[in-house]
């Protein structure tokens, strides 16, 4: 297929030459009604800002520009079928797992998994039992599911529907997980992978493995997290025969919006066609740039760069000596103009651009900020430089809700001390954000590992989603 090909755009360009009159929503009317302020800022894209017209074509039931452009999104990835999103991964994980399983299924589920995740499995009302991740030592943070894990949960609930992993995390670490889907498809498993972090692995080495390369039976990518798209622009993909492409289908025309977004339906177009361009010269050049910035971080005084293997090479983790947190880092940063990714309580996490040959990108400038950066940092005595706390799950293998989601309907919350709240159940996801993953879910017990490292990251200034009593102390248990 013709890759150089961006039939959503054209069609918009096309439609936009006509010089229509918009008797028709949306209500800026292409920018004729809109402010002052901001006029000049949005001008070009409101032009493309339209709805469901004559040969427009309709994300929810395609048959021309969306269907061809969602079709070279297959032919690129090699799926069975593929999908835009304009809800961003987050619609994604919930429709696969309700095309997946139904009220009371079992479902082995990575423990670090993102907070829509979870949500995909209260919607369906499924039982999940959760798969605790390998910790990375160095860098303090949760990585893959082993597959000694899965093959023990598995011989633990035979009866098990899915298995949900997150590939890679969101440092951009990951294993090869072709073990794990073998295992689940011996028996008959679909895997589902959250991939939001892996649009471009599609382009194989020095980047990781693509798990729909590996069989994934469905996988998510976040194209606006390292492809050019715009930000809720993510893809869908169906990759096998234990997947009922009609469900998929339907939830998604059930949970997309009824009005979607040309401008990122086009954006996510150009960034599958960006993609399909990109050659091997590119690459050796992205790495030469990379690799030179990577360099040059680890010639700062008080930096360090981290390293591990089977490690996406456009995620650049750093951190400070001298006992500085990864929150107090990135505000640093801040002020000298660098705004990274995310931070914790020990690292900073950088997003490098996928670029290919001949673009620029500010990376020496970068580094002198950050030189300048280093210089106001004084050096603190304490010991924040150690292990740290892996607050994600518990120390055996797999684990289980105290609570299903149907039983937490009917329960009673109260707030409680936060301090006093070991032994309780909780009812209330708390989810540092980013990354999205949830350190307490609804349903499990509270223990006082998990009370500590909560207490860790509020003191450093993480912010949350849920936990909205934190600021007085106080947790929701249940009754």
């Amino acid at each position: 297929m013709n890759h150089s090909r961006t039939p959503i755009l054209d069609a918009l360009l096309k439609h936009k030459s006509n010089k229509p009159f918009p008797y028709h929503v949306p209500g800026h009317k292409g920018g004729l009604v809109f402010t002052g302020q901001g006029r000049m800022e949005f001008k070009s894209i409101l032009s493309l800002d339209v709805t469901e017209l004559a040969g427009l074509d309709d994300l929810h039931a395609p048959e021309g520009p969306i269907q061809e452009a969602q079709m070279l999104l297959a032919d690129l990835y090699q799926s069975r079928e593929s999908y835009f999103l304009v809800n961003g991964t987050t619609v994604g994980n919930i429709a696969m797992i309700m095309a997946v399983c139904q009220e009371g299924d079992t479902v082995l589920v990575q423990r670090n998994c993102h907070k829509s995740i979870l949500h995909g499995l209260m919607l369906a009302n499924a039982k999940p039992v959760f798969l605790t991740p390998s910790f990375e030592e160095e860098w303090g943070v949760a990585g893959g599911a082993d597959s000694s894990t899965v093959e023990h949960a598995l011989s633990l609930y035979p009866e098990a529907r899915a298995v949900i992993l997150t590939y890679p995390n969101y440092y951009g670490m990951g294993k090869g997980i072709s073990p794990i889907i073998n295992l689940a498809h011996e028996k008959g498993i679909p895997v589902l992978v959250d991939e939001a972090h892996g649009a471009h692995f599609k382009l194989g080495s020095p980047f990781l493995n693509s798990s729909l390369d590996e069989g994934a039976d469905i996988v998510v990518h976040s194209a606006h997290k390292t492809l050019p798209a715009m930000t809720m622009g993510s893809y869908l993909h169906v990759n096998s025969q234990l997947v009922d492409s009609e469900k998929v289908r339907f939830y998604l025309q059930m949970l997309q919006s009824s009005s979607p977004s040309y401008p990122i339906m086009a954006s996510l177009d150009l960034a599958r066609a960006y993609l399909a361009s990109f050659s091997d010269d590119d690459k050796i050049s992205l790495m030469e740039e990379i690799g030179h910035f990577r360099e040059q971080l680890r010639g700062l005084p008080g930096l360090k760069v981290l390293q591990s293997g089977g490690l996406d090479p456009l995620k650049v983790t750093i951190r400070a000596d001298h006992g500085v947190s990864g929150f107090e880092l990135q505000k640093i940063l801040e002020n000298k103009g660098i705004f990274t990714e995310l931070a914790d309580t020990k690292n900073v996490l950088l997003v490098m651009p996928l670029l290919k040959a001949g673009m620029y990108f500010p990376f020496s400038e970068t580094v002198e900020k950050i030189r300048k950066a280093m210089q106001d940092i004084l050096p603190k005595a304490t010991a924040e430089n150690g292990k740290g706390i892996f607050g994600y799950g518990p120390s055996h293998p797999v684990s289980i809700l105290e609570l299903s989601y149907s039983e937490m309907k009917e329960k009673r919350k109260k707030p409680v001390p936060l301090k006093a709240s070991s032994g309780l159940i909780s009812a209330e996801m708390v989810t540092p954000y980013p990354p999205g993953v949830p350190l307490l879910m609804a349903g499990e017990l509270i223990t006082q590992k998990k009370v500590k490292h909560l207490e860790e990251l509020y003191a450093k200034g993480s912010r949350f989603h849920g936990g909205s009593l934190l600021d007085s102390g106080k947790i929701l248990a249940f009754e």
